[in-house]
């Protein structure tokens, strides 16, 4: 009997969990228009959406965004991504810059829209502290030379407390705070968790679905399997707890984002 209960129960959850995947594209289309002002009550299409996603390493792309790259490239939104290091803490930058490529395209995201940075005052390392004035500038002359009308990255706790990941959150806040991000740009900050819910897999689902977020980018079985091939680009990476990661890590499955306001803050320039 207890079994038949369990068993009850988990297809229920499965079920949940597909309808809240068939829900998404309304859902995600109305927090898109809020996001982005889209006064209409047309549908929105790939043409009013110019994305810029903002990462610190080649395979951020994929492990952290995965989602969401996948949801507006099905939207035929304009994704562009702007990766501030080769990722050479190893000394593999050449080899990681061509597996951030093929990771790219497999998530729909073409070469010509691909900047990666390598400057060597922005090097991939946990240690270093990255200077918020030279990672706002090198953001704000990305976003003068395209027209976009979004721009996401990462919260300030980065996902994984990275320091580069942060750095990139407070170069974000300085320009929203300095009034150098465009009336028509909104930027956005992925949500981070704790471990628990981190590692939980897509059992997670039902608690981002329930939490107030100001974009929400979920994605099935066949999503999932689009973005472990992305992962499964970066072969440097791929140590033991990298396979655990793609198996548990909810950011393989859902991302949660909420807006950077703007409004005078005092920030440390380094």
């Amino acid at each position: 009997m207890i079994v038949y209960v369990v068993v009850a129960i988990v297809l229920s959850y499965l079920i949940w969990i597909k309808c809240i995947y068939c829900r998404q594209r309304p859902t995600l289309v109305k927090s898109l228009k809020r996001a982005i002002n889209v006064l209409t009550s047309r549908e929105i299409n790939g043409d009013d959406i110019s994305a810029l996603l903002v990462t610190a390493h080649p395979d951020d792309e994929c492990m952290f965004f995965a989602p969401t790259i996948i949801r507006l490239v099905e939207l035929k939104a304009n994704v562009h991504l702007l990766c501030l290091s080769e990722g050479n803490y190893y000394n593999q930058g050449a080899q990681r810059r061509q597996e951030l490529l093929n990771s790219c395209a497999v998530l729909g995201i073409p070469d010509c829209r691909i900047t990666i940075v390598d400057h060597k005052k922005l090097p991939d390392d946990p240690k270093a502290e990255w200077s918020v004035s030279l990672v706002s500038s090198v953001i704000v002359h990305h976003m003068r030379a395209h027209s976009f009308n979004m721009v996401l990255t990462f919260d300030e706790s980065g996902v994984s407390s990275h320091a580069n990941h942060t750095a990139i959150h407070k170069a974000l806040r300085h320009l929203a705070f300095s009034g150098q991000v465009p009336n028509d740009c909104c930027l956005l900050s992925l949500v981070t968790v704790g471990p628990l819910r981190k590692y939980i897999s897509f059992l997670e689902l039902p608690f981002s679905w329930l939490q107030p977020a100001c974009l929400r980018c979920i994605i099935g079985s066949q999503g999932y399997r689009r973005a472990k091939d992305a992962m499964f680009c970066h072969r440097s990476q791929l140590l033991w707890f990298r396979y655990l990661y793609i198996t548990f890590s909810r950011y393989m499955f859902v991302n949660t984002f909420q807006t950077i306001p703007q409004g005078p803050k005092n920030l440390k320039m380094y």
